[in-house]
């Protein structure tokens, strides 16, 4: 467990980005949207290396060990700057343990950028190496436009901060790949805004982590996640953050409170909750089951921030120090990377 936090150096256009897929690959229209959003970036000055682990054939990107390797191999390359994955998935969790972090904790940071399945992988990078992780837009999502108020992964990871995000106000969606692979505007759903539960104001600060809450509920009570002794090692408050993909409220209950059991929140002074679109149970809410298994707490929650599977996103590095105000018209996040 590292109690240093380690930024890792700005992203420049001319640096080399890193694509590789720790857990789905790609295929079909898929690969299209892929090399689209590849030559995006490329197109933005970026140098941009496509790994062997893109098979799309099937569950994984390939065998565990095969997929590790390439990641580490990425992460503690030098002329790597930053690692960025096609999406998601499901099972990333079976290669946590087949990592090399001694090579990792040797070698410089490097960003790591992703949502979804990748918070399997960005919470054990921040907790035992130390390093700052992006939860942000997978490359799927990159070229996507940001609404205002809210700044791309590419502005935290290249610029100095302080950054600041306020609600967008907005309510968003993807185009699937068969209607356009080649989108870079959210299809627009509707309106929200973030809430704070039981009204009145809010001003805290503290260390940012997080992710989906059905992966990073499974790294509970195990070395690869392991938050509360990093926030221990830390001696500072946190944020945490959680967002939920698609399982209904009774198993986000479930494991929201296996985060609760395994200490995720006992340094925290706030939880930020993702919108989501997952189902309520007929008998429990989304935001039933957050409140049953965190209201013991008695910790403030804020709802619908975008940070999840309901789009657009506002990044979070997980790391960073965030001041969090809801108060009146005042909805923002500030971070600041040190």
């Amino acid at each position: 467990m590292s109690p240093t936090l380690r930024f890792p150096p700005p992203l420049r256009p001319g640096d080399r980005i890193g694509v590789t897929s720790p857990s789905a690959g790609v295929a079909g229209d898929a690969a299209k949207r892929i090399e689209f959003c590849v030559d995006w970036l490329r197109n933005r000055g970026y140098d941009v290396v496509v790994g062997e682990c893109m098979d799309g054939t099937g569950l994984t990107a390939g065998p565990a060990q095969q997929r590790a390797d390439e990641l580490t191999r990425m992460l503690a390359d030098p002329d790597i700057h930053c690692v960025l994955p096609p999406w998601g998935g499901e099972t990333a969790i079976d290669m946590v343990d087949l990592m090399d972090w001694d090579a990792l904790a040797a070698a410089e940071p490097t960003w790591l950028v992703g949502f979804s399945d990748l918070s399997t992988l960005l919470v054990p990078i921040t907790t035992r190496l130390g390093w700052a992780t992006v939860h942000g837009d997978n490359l799927a999502d990159t070229p996507y436009s940001v609404p205002d108020g809210l700044l791309h992964w590419l502005d935290l990871v290249s610029g100095a901060g302080p950054f600041t995000q306020r609600d967008s106000g907005v309510i968003t969606d993807w185009w699937r790949f068969e209607e356009d692979p080649r989108a870079t505007e959210w299809k627009h759903v509707g309106t929200g805004s973030w809430e704070l539960e039981g009204g009145g104001s809010l001003d805290v600060s503290g260390r940012l982590i997080g992710g989906c809450v059905e992966t990073i509920a499974n790294l509970a009570g195990t070395a690869y996640g392991d938050v509360r002794a990093w926030a221990e090692a830390l001696d500072e408050p946190t944020i945490v953050y959680v967002e939920a993909c698609e399982e209904h409220a009774v198993n986000i209950c479930r494991y929201l409170h296996a985060l609760r059991l395994a200490g995720w929140f006992e340094r925290a002074v706030a939880v930020l909750v993702g919108r989501t679109g997952a189902p309520d149970h007929p008998d429990l809410t989304q935001q039933g089951a957050v409140l049953d298994a965190l209201g013991r707490l008695d910790l403030p929650v804020v709802w619908d921030l975008e940070i999840g599977h309901v789009p657009p996103h506002l990044p979070l590095v997980n790391g960073a120090l965030a001041r969090v105000v809801v108060d009146g018209d005042t909805h923002e996040v500030t971070q600041t990377l040190g």
